[in-house]
C-alpha cells in the first residue's frame, strides 16, 4: 500500500517536471535560414527597383515591348514585277514555291496562256532548245530573263530576245530568215508553259545568273573570257563579268 502511493506521488512528480521541461523548449528563430534569405530577397528587389527607376523611360518602353523581329524583304525581279502590275498586284496562283523539273509536275500546272512577253519567251524555249531536257530548257529560259534584269540589255522579253546587233542577234532563230513557226504541238507546249512558270517568279536555280549560253558544238570568242557557271545537256552557260 505504503509503495504504491510512493511510486504514484513519485509518477506525478515526474509528471510535473516533465512538463515544465517541455513547456520550455521553444523554437529557435536565430538560424532559421528562410529569416536570412528573405532579408536577402528584399534587398535584392530594392535594388532592382531602385534600378529600373533610374533607366530613361524610352529605355524602359523598349524592354516591355521585346526585341523588334525584321521581316526579310525578298527582291523581285523586273519581270515578276511587271507580271504582278499587270494582275492587279493579285499574288499569282501559278507561282510555285519550288519547280520541280519533271514532266507530271509541268503538265499539272494550270494551262499556260499569256501576252506578248509569254508568246516571246516561249518561242525562244522552243526553237532555242526544244531538243533538250526540261531542266535545259528551264535553263534557257533563265538566260532570257537574266538579260531582262540585267542593265546591259533591254528591259523586256521581246526586247532581248529580238536583240540585233554589229551583224548579229543575241539569238540565232531570230534572225535565221525562216518563219518562226511552232509546229511541233507538243514541243510548243511544253515551252509555253516553262515560260508562264519562269515569268510567274519562278526560282532561277540552274545556271547561277548566266546571261549566255552555246552549244558544245562551237567555241565563241567570248567563252574563253566569261566564267562558266553550268552545262546543261548540249548546252554551256557563262555570266558575263
Amino acid at each position: 500500500m505504503r509503495f504504491h502511493q510512493a511510486w504514484t506521488s513519485a509518477a506525478a512528480a515526474l509528471c510535473v517536471l516533465s512538463g515544465a521541461a517541455f513547456a520550455d523548449v521553444t523554437v529557435s528563430h536565430s538560424n532559421d535560414p528562410s529569416l536570412l534569405m528573405g532579408s536577402q530577397m528584399a534587398s535584392l528587389f530594392g535594388a532592382e527597383h531602385q534600378a529600373f527607376d533610374a533607366l530613361p523611360e524610352g529605355k524602359l518602353t523598349a524592354m516591355a515591348m521585346g526585341p523588334k523581329v525584321v521581316t526579310p524583304v525578298v527582291q523581285k525581279t523586273k519581270v515578276a514585277k511587271a507580271a504582278e502590275k499587270k494582275a492587279g498586284d493579285k499574288p499569282s496562283l501559278q507561282n510555285p514555291v519550288l519547280v520541280s523539273y519533271s514532266p507530271d509536275w509541268l503538265m499539272a500546272q494550270p494551262a499556260a496562256t499569256g501576252d506578248a512577253q509569254w508568246q516571246c519567251l516561249k518561242t525562244a524555249i522552243y526553237f532555242e532548245s526544244r531538243g533538250e531536257t526540261l531542266k535545259g530548257q528551264f535553263a534557257v529560259a533563265e538566260v532570257v530573263l537574266n538579260r531582262v534584269d540585267s542593265p546591259r540589255y533591254p528591259k523586256t522579253v521581246c526586247g532581248v530576245v529580238q536583240q540585233r546587233g554589229s551583224g548579229s542577234c543575241a539569238f540565232s532563230y531570230s534572225c535565221d530568215g525562216q518563219q518562226d513557226v511552232m509546229t511541233d504541238r507538243s514541243s510548243a507546249e511544253i515551252a509555253g508553259r516553262i515560260a508562264r512558270v519562269m515569268l510567274d517568279g519562278a526560282p532561277r536555280q540552274l545556271t547561277a545568273g548566266a546571261t549566255y549560253f552555246h552549244t558544245r558544238a562551237v567555241s565563241p570568242s567570248w567563252s574563253r573570257q566569261f566564267p562558266r557557271t553550268a552545262s546543261i545537256g548540249s548546252h554551256l552557260f557563262y555570266r558575263q563579268p
